[in-house]
């Protein structure tokens, strides 16, 4: 297994070693040791498995009480994972780091509390699935607009709007925003 940290360093890559023949392929998606070895968590409380269409994007998510940290994978499809720093004590607050994550590459990204969360489709149809560090918390669920231009991701849309659901549409920019700290 391997854990690259990417431009925001709390935020992990993970790549795992794939063993695969003409049958098909074999991979850990959990090792406690090698977890544990990378800083990463052990205990987890709740998994979770969305699936969705083609220019769907979800997010940008976060609970206030109770922070997950989340260990995304796709077991179908492609999508663009991103983890914005919500933490305003934090020398990377409101800045943003992703990655592309496939049911070919088998990579998982590792998004620490403290950080919204939000993903674009961009195959067919994909399935996500995260473990989560605490339980779902309906009343400290929050979130920030997907096209805050404070924070400026750069989704590949390629000129295209994103499916958002009535919620996703109406949420306040980071500026509006009760964060971390």
């Amino acid at each position: 297994m391997k854990v690259e940290p990417l431009a925001i360093p709390e935020v992990k890559l993970i790549r795992p070693r794939v063993h695969g023949d003409a049958r098909g392929f074999f991979l850990e998606t959990f090792n406690e040791r090698l977890f544990e070895a990378h800083g990463l968590p052990i205990s987890w409380a709740q998994d979770n498995h969305s699936r969705s269409a083609r220019g769907v994007l979800r997010g940008l998510h976060y609970q206030l009480r109770a922070p997950q940290g989340k260990l995304v994978r796709v077991s179908r499809g492609r999508v663009f994972d991103v983890a914005v720093d919500i933490r305003r004590p934090s020398s990377t607050f409101g800045q943003w780091t992703g990655a592309e994550l496939t049911d070919e590459g088998l990579e998982m990204l590792w998004i620490p509390p403290g950080f919204a969360h939000g993903f674009l489709v961009l195959s067919e149809v994909a399935d996500v699935q995260y473990k989560c560090t605490t339980l779902w918390d309906p009343d400290s669920d929050r979130g920030i607009r997907w096209d805050d231009p404070a924070i400026g991701i750069a989704w590949p849309l390629d000129g295209e709007a994103p499916l958002l659901s009535p919620r996703d549409g109406a949420l306040p920019l980071l500026a509006e925003a009760r964060v971390f700290g």
